[in-house]
């Protein structure tokens, strides 16, 4: 069976560009760019591990990764964070399993997805 990544990404070039990476290694994506669809996209859906763009690592911009890791029904998700934060290292020890800065490295993006399915 094929893993399952939810991507919330707000840029929609970066979004396509990780959809055909993903795509490629054969996972089964779930694209979304608003917030607001998290939860929901998580229910229908059921992720293995969500890619997730933080812009800034504050108490603000780290309230959605908080609330997924929170959550009973996802905290069990691996959160791999995406940012052009310079300090974005915080949110790691805030609420991401991992941090991944951009631009991203793709082996480097597959590498650590990797890591987190199998650790999961």
């Amino acid at each position: 069976m094929n893993k399952k990544i939810l991507v919330l990404e707000k840029n929609r070039e970066i979004l396509e560009l990780i959809d055909i990476v993903l795509t490629d290694e054969g996972y089964l994506t779930d694209l979304i760019s608003q917030e607001t669809e998290m939860f929901e996209r998580i229910k229908i859906f059921r992720p293995d591990a969500i890619l997730l763009d933080i812009i800034n690592p504050t108490e603000e911009g780290t309230a959605l990764c908080q609330s997924i890791k929170s959550a009973e029904e996802s905290s069990h998700i691996p959160v791999i964070v995406l940012s052009t934060h310079p300090k974005i290292e915080v949110v790691k020890e805030i609420c991401a399993d991992e941090v991944v800065p951009k631009p991203f490295n793709i082996s480097f993006l597959l590498s650590i997805i990797e890591q987190q399915l199998i650790t999961a």
